[in-house]
């Protein structure tokens, strides 16, 4: 039997910025539930933001976010860095998001657009393991490890 899984990324305040943006890039239907939708009165602070939200696509892609109750930064919780140092990646996040895709014109498609105001830790290009690698932090903080998959 198949099992699914989803990642589920937990924001700041902006769950439904980036759930809209990650929509863009890979396409899909978007769903996305209020705290008021839920039954909280919509005068208490934060009714607004997303308690549960999902893009899925028929191409695969699927992904979840929420805020957390009362938090306002924005971003993604704890998010931590990802950088170059000395020829490595280094990080202290718990997390990445990892894509792949058949082919690099596909991978290539997406990159481009994740990349609009992201940090590029490592730019997309050939590697000793996939015709496209790289990995690159969006605007939201999350931290996405890109590849064309091996054949």
């Amino acid at each position: 039997m198949p099992v699914q899984t989803t990642t589920h990324l937990n924001f700041r305040g902006d769950a439904r910025q980036a759930l809209e943006f990650y929509q863009s890039v890979f396409g899909g239907h978007l769903v996305v539930n209020t705290y008021a939708d839920f039954g909280m009165p919509a005068e208490i602070p934060g009714s607004d933001k997303v308690v549960f939200g999902l893009v899925a696509a028929e191409n695969g892609f699927r992904i979840m976010g929420y805020d957390i109750p009362g938090r306002t930064e924005g971003g993604i919780a704890a998010p931590g860095s990802t950088h170059r140092e000395n020829s490595v990646t280094v990080t202290d996040q718990s997390l990445f998001v990892s894509i792949s895709t058949p082919t690099l014109e596909e991978l290539q498609g997406y990159w481009d657009t994740l990349s609009t105001d992201a940090t590029i830790v490592e730019p997309l290009a050939a590697s000793a393991w996939s015709a496209g690698f790289g990995l690159l932090t969006d605007r939201f903080g999350v931290t996405w490890s890109a590849s064309v998959a091996a054949e």
